[in-house]
Parts: C-alpha cells; structure tokens; sequence
C-alpha cells in the first residue's frame, strides 16, 4: 500500500533530514520540486527513495555532482546496466581516491597534533608549544 502525500516535516523525520537540506535540495534539481496542497509541499514514495539514495550517497563521500550522475545512471534503462555499472564504478572509484587522500591529510594532521600535545607535557618548553605551533614559531604542522 502506497504511502498518502506527506509534508516536508514528515519526510524530514523519516529521512532523518534537515528540512533547510530538503529544500536546499530541491533548489539545485536533486530533488524534484514537490508538489503543493496549498501552501505546503507534499511528498511520495519516490520522494523518500531518492532523498534516502542522495543521504547515503553524501555518507560515503559523493560529491553534489556525483550524485547527481549516479542518480541519472540509476534511472538508466536496465538494457544499458553494464554501461552504468561501469560509469558509477568510475565515479566511486574517483570518490575512493579523493577519500584516500584526505585520510591521507587527517594522518598528518594527527601526527602533527600528537607532536604539539606531547610537545605540553615536556617540561623543557616555555610557553606554549601548540600555540606556538599555531603562530608558526615551533613545530610545522
């Protein structure tokens, strides 16, 4: 049985979504306009299986714009699968290397961090050796 319309509210509750992000959304076309009762947007099904579709995609990473081409490939036609398939394995393979790189950042950022921490409990220090780390007058970040 096919869910009744539902307001933005309600589809903000069941997606776990910012209403502000719903709307957002819909005003850069990845989401359809919702249709109006009055005043108020409505929402379907559909609605929450494509904002359900875009949060995880945004979990893993996915840029707006590469959301916006898997959801083109997964409305594909089903005769070209193998061609999508391999078009959102490009896509996620391109996403994979931007997340590896910025894993790569966070490390850095870790040791860097540690060494300015540990850097507080040495006794040899005067002043601040994170703050001065910050100013640019002791450890490189």
């Amino acid at each position: 049985m096919a869910l009744p319309a539902i307001a933005i509210g309600t589809l903000s509750r069941i997606c776990e979504c910012n209403i502000e992000t719903i709307r957002y959304y819909e005003r850069i076309a990845l989401m359809p306009r919702a249709e109006r009762r009055g005043r108020y947007r409505t929402y379907a099904e559909p609605d929450i299986a494509r904002l359900r579709f875009i949060k995880r995609a945004r979990g893993l990473g996915f840029s707006i714009e590469e959301i916006r081409s898997l959801l083109d490939l997964s409305r594909s036609d089903p005769a070209a699968s193998t061609q999508s398939c391999s078009d959102a394995r490009q896509i996620a393979a391109t996403n994979l290397l931007s997340v590896r790189a910025r894993l790569d950042d966070l490390k850095r950022i870790e040791a860097a961090l540690s060494a300015s921490i540990a850097a507080c409990d040495r006794d040899e220090f005067t002043g601040c050796p994170l703050l001065d780390a910050l100013t640019g007058t002791e450890i490189e970040l």
